[in-house]
């Protein structure tokens, strides 16, 4: 009987906190946005070139001003979104995050965005960027977006640089032309002009690594001969340099 009496004062103890806690979640007021960031750098006078041997290094500190929320105090958390200028942020692409109210972001980092974005290397392109803040763990409801600024930036790819050169090429063997990298088939390809002369495939615009074709058979040996082409005009080359093969066609 005794042991019976104590359970219910334990279950009873238990039920007074409870109503007390849910009185005084009732009594706690409700987080609500009031007042978005103010993002303050980078400007629109912004451009930069991306380069792989800086990827380590400082690209830009992106800098706010703080976003404000009614109720109980919390932790606000930021992110750094960019898109495609233009397009309004219809697919915006994290950055990266951060509880304060700046961020340095290196040459790697902005990088990956753009191509994130769907950007190609090589060429200038203008990216809007904003902050957006929130709180709690899902930030719903609680989202708030700063002002945007349109800055410029070139981004190099991400996967291997390679480019044909030689005397057949527009540029002689004084430059690379590079090729163009199909995420989906892991195929380089390009559409070019040639000459009747000839030409090599090379890495990062260096002779450190590149490669030829010691039988004029299709198959890339490294080191190996220069490819000729037999004809002036124009002509599409697919290479495969995980199978070491190309094939180069007369259109």
């Amino acid at each position: 009987m005794k042991n019976i009496k104590n359970i219910i004062i334990a279950f009873v103890s238990i039920l007074a906190i409870s109503c007390t806690d849910d009185i005084q979640d009732t009594n706690r007021e409700a987080l609500a946005p009031e007042t978005a960031p103010v993002l303050l750098t980078p400007t629109s006078t912004f451009n930069t070139v991306l380069q792989k041997a800086n990827q380590n290094n400082l690209a830009t500190s992106v800098v706010w001003n703080d976003a404000t929320y009614s109720g109980t105090a919390t932790v606000v958390n930021y992110t750094i979104e960019i898109a495609k200028a233009g397009t309004s942020f219809a697919k915006p692409v994290v950055v990266t995050s951060t509880t304060n109210r700046f961020k340095e972001i290196t040459v790697g980092e902005l990088n990956t965005a753009i191509l994130t974005a769907g950007l190609v290397p090589f060429v200038e392109h203008q990216i809007d960027i904003r902050i957006k803040s929130s709180v709690g763990t899902t930030g719903t409801g609680t989202a708030q977006y700063s002002n945007s600024f349109a800055i410029k930036a070139t981004p190099f790819p991400s996967w291997p640089n390679w480019g044909i050169i030689g005397d057949a090429t527009p540029t002689g063997w004084g430059s690379d032309t590079n090729l163009d990298y199909d995420l989906a088939t892991q195929k380089y390809s390009i559409t070019i002009h040639l000459t009747a002369a000839h030409f090599k495939f090379r890495l990062d615009d260096s002779w450190d690594v590149n490669y030829g074709d010691d039988g004029n058979n299709g198959t890339l040996e490294a080191g190996g001969s220069d490819v000729p082409v037999a004809a002036e005009g124009d002509y599409k080359i697919v290479v495969d340099f995980t199978a070491k093969t190309y094939t180069i066609t007369k259109l």
